[in-house]
């Protein structure tokens, strides 16, 4: 009997979610993400040092203004995307600035910016996914960015209005949070007796059932898991994303794992959303959950940017 990573690779793409370069050899998913939390993980482990030494001389080591430091970080996540590139048959996601999550001109100017980055090092805009919080701008960004073909992964996905107007604007793939959406349920009381009940496994499902329904091409990749059972209830799904340890514990789990999603399985009908940015809006605002973990997602994403971005100013 093989392993349950192994079983879950047999219909579920698994897609890596760190930027540990040991981590994804010894896994080998078909693809990886990388986010601001990830990259600040990464350049602290021992095998980046150098490659950050390189990068310091290669952007001088003069004044490191603010625009210096932006651009550093930058560069750092595309470097150790690169290296990621070489080790995964598939794309890599790497996330523009959190902090530029309600301005949709910048977010399309850096995730072109990423993208040349990419090329300058002989990797195409095949290999890519930019990575943008599923704000409502950041929602417009990405429709631009896929009319340049340049696909996009759009975060930070809580709820079913944001995953509808992803699709309608045809982003590539979605991230909607399983782990996050848990916490916060958890936080107010409300204890799943199995993975079927947890509000975040649920959530996925109803993004994954209606697109399906609606026949959306958008890629559902379950990311933020807690525990295996989360990711053993959502088998089946296009994709999920898994962190080194989840990763492990399923590589060393011999029972057997029983597929739960499959494209043409029954749904239950939900009319399709009729959306523009008003409706938008009021609908997120009237999901406590999503406004708040959405919120929370980008001052945590753009506090890890501050971070690296101060690691980056202190090296000598």
């Amino acid at each position: 009997m093989s392993n349950k990573l192994d079983q879950l690779k047999q219909f579920t793409d698994v897609v890596a979610d760190t930027g540990d370069i040991e981590a994804i050899r010894r896994f080998s998913p078909q693809d990886a993400t990388t986010n601001p939390s990830l990259i600040l993980k990464a350049a602290e482990l021992p095998q980046y040092q150098a490659l950050i030494e390189g990068l310091i001389e290669a952007q001088g080591k003069g004044q490191r203004d603010a625009q210096w430091l932006q651009r550093a970080a930058t560069q750092l996540a595309v470097e150790i995307g690169a290296e990621i590139c070489h080790l995964v048959p598939g794309k890599v996601s790497t996330e523009v600035d959190a902090r530029l999550s309600f301005n949709t001109d910048a977010m399309v100017a850096e995730g072109r910016y990423i993208t040349k980055l990419y090329q300058q090092k002989g990797i195409g805009k095949d290999r890519l996914l930019i990575k943008i919080a599923s704000t409502w701008e950041g929602i417009q960004a990405a429709k631009i960015l896929e009319e340049e073909d340049i696909e996009c992964n759009l975060t930070l996905l809580f709820s079913l209005i944001q995953a509808a107007a992803c699709a309608d604007a045809g982003a590539t793939l979605i991230s909607p949070f399983v782990g996050r959406i848990l916490d916060w349920h958890v936080a107010r009381g409300l204890k799943p007796n199995t993975a079927n009940d947890d509000p975040g496994v649920q959530s996925v499902i109803a993004i994954y059932s209606y697109y399906k329904q609606h026949d959306y091409k958008t890629i559902v990749m379950g990311a933020s898991f807690r525990n295996i059972e989360e990711i053993e209830a959502l088998s089946g799904c296009d994709r999920l994303t898994i962190s080194p340890a989840l990763l492990a514990e399923l590589s060393e789990d011999q029972e057997t794992l029983v597929r739960q999603l499959r494209p043409d399985m029954h749904f239950s009908t939900h009319d399709k959303l009729e959306l523009n940015e008003s409706a938008f809006r009021w609908a997120l605002n009237e999901d406590a959950m999503a406004t708040e973990k959405l919120a929370e997602g980008i001052r945590a994403f753009a506090a890890d940017q501050v971070k690296l971005e101060a690691l980056l100013s202190e090296w000598n």
